[in-house]
């Protein structure tokens, strides 16, 4: 691969997605909560092993920034250098205050907007998006349509996955739903699944077992490629060797010096320590022979914490009380990132054993760090252990949920000195092989390299230098459905008069999922000027007034990888399906009309036909007797975006008005948004609620006439609430 990437920059320009959690450079907060898993370590290693490669110019890692008197202030920060030209950029996304994943999905297009503007200010054309989990993956398809750019994804879980073993745990179909958002998470996991043009795992198993439950996973996007540990943190113990977690263990352990078990982990119900603590409890001659010690995360409090982990922790001293386990096991209330090289040497240094007892492990990060150490492992079958243990020879898989067996298993190795050394051994020399970020990221930029080498970015701006828009800092979109019809011609003439007066400081467009020569009818009639700009046919097509000059950039942007005759056929053959003539049809939109309700197949089913035979396209309902087909990179939403990245125009500067089902995308995110339609609330439900979207009381133009004194479009341009700070800011300066 040359020095110089893709986009034309001096070396790659890499942007890595990893939307919840905490994340920074140092110290990462491990084990606080479901959202702070070794995710949160993996991105941030893998940025810096990415930056460390000479044809790599630039890594940013993007996740959600996060003001809250809760957490460190380090969260706050809307930047930070990880070294090696790698950096955390921090984007603002809803509330400030720390939220749990599930509660994020209203806000990850605030999200794309924020990232998009970023990388805009920067003047930087990534080269590739690579998002972590299902909500970086939602994020990641439309970063990647809008700035026309491969899209990697690396799943790290899976919604289907959880959903079946919630539901083997007796959980019910409502509480999952209700608890974790699982039908949007799954939308999203199935999209990026199609979108994405490289799919990373950490292990074969994974394809076979997880993606495998997927209607959208392809095998031949797929690529195993093992994360790494940091060889220079996780080492083998030196012969004399007491680092500071010793004292906080002491205070447990009647024999310290005892071999240690050692199992690390969140305070999570699938990581199954309540049977760990059972095979140890149950076994007499094992709570002779060794310690055992349960690092589950840091806790002030546990009757603070959420549900699920003071059931577990409260599980925990129940059984250790039960099995009268005093002064053998170590359960620390506080740890530091730098304890947890340590605990891995002390396992070593004491002759003991690393478990993983978990009912799955979709990889096993802290199995490789254990490994770096020398710690021989003991882990759960299910999972990525086995493609672990089978190439660093370092251990044995057990049956998680077999008590007994697990306490064999820990007593045997044990109490083998010469299998312990051998387990120690190849785990020191193996990992080194096969798990190092070294390894891992000459396997990655191979396979960058291998991508398709296709003209996919977004062209330049169309410079049209005597239009209007070049003036502009502001514009106003509206859906030709929101201007009304005769009854409201005095005030939409209101309307186009407060629009005149401000020529030059207000772009004026309209946006509609009709053909352009319709939309022009129907704004002749309405008596309305032509505006600056035209998107129509949902988004497939934008003209510049008053020439109405189409936007060939636009045009070649959503045209990659468009199959027109393709997806006219299929329809053709769709049952219910009735076709206009391929005359009238949009060069990338496909009109079709749903004359068979009985006989019309679905739009899921349909999509998955799509996707069946390869046919790279999306399918918008108009109406409940209408669709649009039309490329994947293209919807009302991106055309918008398109056009204000175009002309300079700043989302939070654009006024959006709409009320129409296909209106959602447009909508969400940084652009001021109202819904002025009387039945809006039924066709855009999932916007209720959000900062950034007002229902107007009123209707057609009168209700964009209301949205425009809401913002205060004329001047302030700006939420009502950030108003009233402002004012209060300005009169304490006075």
């Amino acid at each position: 691969m040359n020095k110089t990437g893709s986009s034309g920059q001096d070396g790659l320009y890499i942007c890595l997605i990893s939307v919840h959690g905490l994340i920074r450079g140092e110290d990462l907060e491990l084990g606080r909560d479901a959202d702070t898993g070794g995710q949160t370590l993996y991105v941030v290693e893998l940025a810096r092993a990415l930056a460390r490669r000479p044809e790599v110019g630039r890594v940013d890692l993007f996740t959600r920034r996060v003001i809250d008197e809760r957490v460190d202030d380090d969260y706050a920060r809307p930047e930070e250098d990880l070294g090696d030209n790698a950096h955390i950029i921090r984007i603002d996304a809803g509330p400030e205050e720390y939220l749990p994943k599930e509660r994020l999905w209203d806000y990850l297009n605030c999200f794309v907007d924020g990232a998009l503007a970023h990388i805009g200010e920067h003047g930087l054309r990534p080269s590739l998006v690579h998002s972590h989990y299902a909500d970086a993956g939602y994020v990641g398809v439309r970063l990647a349509h809008n700035l026309g750019v491969p899209l990697i994804h690396t799943g790290h879980s899976l919604g289907r996955v959880k959903r079946r073993r919630l539901l083997a745990r007796g959980e019910s179909s409502e509480t999952i739903e209700t608890t974790y958002a699982m039908s949007t998470r799954i939308r999203a996991e199935e999209e990026v699944l199609l979108a994405a043009d490289l799919v990373v795992v950490s292990t074969g198993q994974e394809i076979d077992e997880q993606y495998g439950m997927y209607d959208w996973a392809d095998e031949d996007k797929m690529a195993v490629i093992p994360p790494g540990v940091n060889l220079e943190r996780f080492t083998p113990p030196p012969e004399t060797f007491a680092p500071p977690i010793c004292s906080e263990l002491r205070r447990f352990l009647s024999e310290p010096r005892r071999p240690m078990i050692l199992a690390m982990s969140r305070p999570d119900e699938r990581k199954n320590i309540a049977t760990l603590i059972e095979a140890y409890g149950e076994h007499p001659e094992l709570r002779e022979q060794a310690n055992l010690v349960i690092v589950a995360g840091n806790r002030d409090d546990i009757r603070d914490m959420d549900a699920g982990p003071r059931k577990v922790l409260t599980d925990l001293l129940l059984l250790i009380d039960y099995y009268d386990l005093y002064g053998m096991v170590a359960y620390p209330r506080h740890h530091q990132s730098a304890d947890v090289p340590d605990l891995y040497r002390l396992v070593t240094h004491t002759g003991g054993v690393f478990i993983n007892p978990a009912l799955t492990e979709p990889f096993g990060l802290t199995l490789i760090e254990a490994a770096a150490a020398g710690a021989p492992i003991l882990a759960t079958e299910d999972g990525g252990p086995r493609d672990i243990i089978a190439a660093c020879e370092n251990g044995e898989l057990i049956d998680p949920l077999d008590a007994r067996q697990i306490g064999e298993r820990l007593a045997a190795v044990i109490d083998d000195a010469e299998r312990w050394q051998r387990y120690s051994e190849n785990g020191i020399r193996l990992v080194r092989e096969h798990y190092s970020w070294g390894a891992h990221v000459e396997a990655y930029l191979r396979h960058v390299a291998e991508l398709q080498e296709a003209e996919r970015h977004a062209a330049t701006r169309p410079l049209l230098p005597d239009h209007m828009l070049v003036q502009v800092d502001r514009a106003l979109v509206v859906e030709l459905a929101a201007l009304g019809g005769a009854t409201d011609r005095p005030m939409r003439q209101r309307l186009i008069q407060e629009l005149r007066r401000r020529r030059r400081q207000v772009g004026f467009g309209v946006v509609s999922d009709r053909p352009r020569r319709e939309v022009l009818a129907a704004l002749k009639e309405l008596e309305i000027p032509t505006p600056d700009v035209l998107i129509t046919r949902g988004g497939t097509q934008i003209h510049y007034g008053p020439r109405l000059s189409r936007d060939e950039g636009w045009s070649r942007h959503i045209g990659y990888a468009w199959q027109p005759d393709r997806v006219y056929n299929l329809l053709a053959q769709t049952p219910g399906i009735e076709l206009r003539s391929r005359a009238v049809q949009g060069v990338h939109a496909v009109h079709a009309y749903i004359a068979e309700t009985d006989a019309f197949p679905g739009i899921e089913t349909l999509e998955n036909e799509l996707h069946a035979l390869d046919i790279h396209a999306r399918i918008a309902r108009l109406s409940r007797n209408e669709l649009l087909a039309m490329p994947v990179r293209a919807s009302k939403g991106f055309a918008l975006r398109y056009f204000a990245t175009q002309w300079g125009i700043p989302l939070d500067h654009l006024l959006v008005a709409g009320g129409v089902a296909t209106d959602d995308d447009m909508l969400r995110g940084n652009p001021l948004g109202a819904v002025v339609s009387p039945d809006g609330g039924e066709q855009l439900p999932g916007l209720k609620g959000l900062d950034r979207v007002v229902f107007t009381r009123s209707h057609g133009p009168a209700g964009v006439l209301e949205a425009i004194g809401h913002y205060d479009f004329f001047d302030t341009c700006s939420l009502p609430g950030d108003r009233g700070a402002a004012t209060e800011d300005a009169g304490g300066d006075r």
